[in-house]
């Protein structure tokens, strides 16, 4: 992936915003994909991207990055109608409140699962997912880079999302196959309830080595 790559940002949330902004801000043809185009627009002002519907958001993508929330995220995807091949990064984190966060995956173990199962063909990457949306605007924590943690199936696609995270100034770290994207949605899990529970948003997981 690199700059200049069309990238479509499906939703104009507290992920997609920042992530589309930064990638913007880098060089990357940015599109993003909302319902309702008119009020995108006045949302995204100041972010140098295009606002369309979803699917014709996602049509020519080089990456589908789906920032929905995670209710709504296998009925957005099925109608982007993606092409084989295409990359779709899940970004989602299926939970419930039961007096703090429950993870609460689909039948398929991860919400990046049901998406693989339901979209045949497109390669399906779980990332950008495990903290807060502040990290999103700013990665570096501390003085040193978030990890940015990617499971998926496909490698060469795993490796594109783990570049666009390098490229973006995270310390992109590959997790392996997609049946490691539960452990990512449960790191999530953990995330919300230290922020939650007296720790505050600023900050995000880092492994460190010797």
């Amino acid at each position: 992936m690199t700059q200049g790559s069309r990238i479509a940002i499906i939703g104009t949330g507290n992920v997609g915003a920042p992530l589309g902004r930064r990638l913007a801000g880098l060089g990357y043809r940015v599109v993003f994909g909302a319902r309702d185009v008119g009020a995108a627009r006045e949302k995204l002002q100041g972010i140098q991207a295009e606002v369309a519907l979803p699917k014709d958001a996602a049509v020519g993508a080089d990456m589908v990055l789906l920032t929905v929330p995670a209710n709504v995220a296998l009925g957005t995807a099925r109608a982007l109608e993606l092409a084989p091949g295409t990359i779709l990064v899940d970004c989602t984190n299926p939970l419930r409140w039961d007096g703090g966060p429950v993870w609460a995956p689909p039948a398929e173990g991860s919400m990046t699962a049901a998406l693989a199962a339901a979209l045949p063909g497109v390669r399906v990457v779980k990332g950008f997912s495990h903290f807060g949306a502040e990290v999103h605007d700013d990665p570096v924590v501390s003085g040193m880079a978030a990890d940015m943690f990617v499971a998926g199936d496909d490698q060469d696609a795993r490796q594109a999302v783990l570049d666009l995270g390098t490229a973006l100034g995270y310390h992109a770290q590959d997790a392996g196959p997609l049946r490691n994207a539960a452990l990512l949605e449960n790191l999530a899990v953990l995330w919300i309830q230290l922020a939650t529970t007296g720790r505050g948003r600023q900050f995000a997981f880092k492994a460190v080595g010797r």
